[in-house]
């Protein structure tokens, strides 16, 4: 398929990507007057539920101070994770009901009203609740931006698209904090969460001009409502509820005995899911011979190392006594990697380059996070310090050369709409759960440390370097099984 074609007659958009080679569109076309509303839509989406899961942490401590409830601290990123890949996984529902305008206004306006509670809740109970909304909304707008990039904008834009939308995890993950510290430093954590407010109302207000009405992925009419997957969503429920609360109970071994709960949860999913006809992830995804399953493993072990974050500000305070703020920038470093990369990334268009990334992507933050590990000093000296930024950088790079073209390689594993909206979406899932698994895992490493905070650093960084190792084997899995296919 050329570019030239890229539109169906009747404007109806193709269900698959051009093949790998073709020649993508540049970025002057996606933030261009024809597209940049619904590049704004889709990033802003994702950009709101990113920035939320960190920006929280900065503010509880003031909020505390005022509210109470200390003892449900933790409990504020737990509920808000929780209700974020419950969200994830009724995407295709809530496009099949209402639509790619009505399902973004319904994120953006949940996404709203939960962060107007917050910021007007009288105790700490009713900021849990009011996260929990903020949260569905949240979640709801990541899936949809995955989902519904396959009607908003032409294929040959897709790879630009996606890299836009990834890189806001990686924005979120450095703006949250930043944003949060900001607005706690003058004691101001209300209006943090009014500011939230205010975007979700923002970018929900260009919805209807800057994304088609189409109802279902490439279809023109809106088809109907499919059955919700319950088990399924119980299960993964259950799953993610465990894995949070592995991140906050006390103790290694009750963390272990949870977290191997959350297993066993996530086992019973993979079992439901290849036997029932009502499913969250596409009927591809079980297939003998696949890739699509090899694809959502990588995007997981991916993610599942970006988790590293939420204990490197920790360890720069501790062993290189770095101020918070200092400490948090430093560690923001990932994050930067990860969205930077993205853009020279997303040019790469050929088919064996393109595997190659996918491969190189897991290695290049394996070895990052390998080298933080053996950088680590009780007493670090200024100069290696400085040697941080770069390691932690490219550590992040790893994950920017490979996301976006595994994300595409997702959205292109069918021909069927229907199964390419929920594939599309399940990314959001996949990576919202791979973030709060490798939360609850670097808790339990860093207890395994016990006193010694040089003994907990290297157990995190050196823990997640072998898990993170692995995406290349599933990579490398994918790009067999796609030379395998027709």
């Amino acid at each position: 398929m050329s570019a030239d074609h890229d539109e169906q007659p009747g404007g109806r958009r193709p269900a698959t990507a051009p093949p790998t080679g073709h020649v993508a569109a540049g970025w002057g076309e996606l933030l261009g007057r024809e597209h940049l509303g619904a590049a704004v839509v889709l990033a802003g989406g994702v950009l709101a539920g990113a920035i939320n899961i960190y920006l929280a942490a900065s503010l509880l401590p003031t909020a505390v101070a005022e509210l109470g409830g200390a003892s449900f601290y933790a409990w504020n990123m737990t509920v808000y994770l929780v209700a974020m890949v419950i969200a994830t996984m009724l995407t295709a529902r809530s496009l099949s009901t209402w639509g790619n305008v009505g399902s973004y206004l319904a994120g953006f306006a949940t996404f709203t009203v939960g962060s107007l509670a917050c910021a007007v809740s009288p105790a700490m109970a009713v900021l849990l609740v009011s996260r929990g909304v903020q949260g569905l909304g949240a979640g709801l707008l990541s899936g949809l931006g995955f989902a519904v990039i396959r009607s908003a904008l032409p294929s040959r834009l897709w790879t630009r698209g996606t890299a836009l939308m990834s890189a806001m995890y990686g924005v979120g993950n450095f703006a949250g904090p930043a944003l949060g510290g900001l607005f706690a430093q003058f004691g101001a954590w209300r209006p943090a969460f009014a500011a939230m407010a205010v975007i979700g109302v923002g970018c929900g207000a260009i919805v209807p001009r800057a994304l088609p009405r189409d109802g279902r992925g490439e279809r023109g009419e809106r088809g109907a409502p499919g059955a919700v997957p319950v088990a399924s969503l119980v299960l993964v429920t259950a799953a993610a509820g465990a894995v949070s609360v592995a991140a906050v109970v006390a103790g290694t071994p009750a963390k272990a005995a949870v977290l191997a709960l959350a297993l066993l949860f996530a086992g019973g999913f993979v079992v439901h899911e290849r036997r029932s006809g009502r499913r969250v992830f596409p009927e591809a995804t079980y297939r003998r011979g696949s890739s699509l399953k090899w694809a959502y493993l990588t995007i997981g072990v991916l993610t599942f190392g970006v988790a590293v974050e939420s204990f490197l500000p920790l360890f720069g305070q501790r062993l290189a006594g770095l101020p918070p703020l200092v400490a948090g920038f430093f560690a923001a470093a990932v994050s930067l990697g990860w969205s930077t990369t993205q853009i020279g990334s997303s040019s790469v268009t050929g088919r064996r380059a393109v595997r190659r990334l996918r491969v190189l992507g897991p290695m290049l933050l394996a070895a990052g996070l390998l080298v933080q590990g053996l950088v680590q000093r009780a007493d670090t000296p200024g100069w290696l310090v400085l040697v941080w930024v770069p390691v932690l950088f490219a550590a992040g790079a790893g994950i920017g050369l490979a996301y976006p073209h595994l994300s595409v390689a997702v959205m292109t594993s069918t021909r069927d709409p229907e199964e390419g909206g929920r594939a599309a979406a399940a990314i959001a899932t996949v990576t919202s759960l791979s973030i709060a698994f490798g939360t609850a895992v670097a808790g339990i490493l860093v207890n395994l440390g016990g006193a010694s905070m040089l003994d907990s650093a290297r157990y995190v960084l050196f823990g997640f370097a072998a898990v993170c190792a692995t995406g290349a084997l599933t990579a490398r899995a994918a790009g067999r099984t796609d030379r395998a296919q027709p």
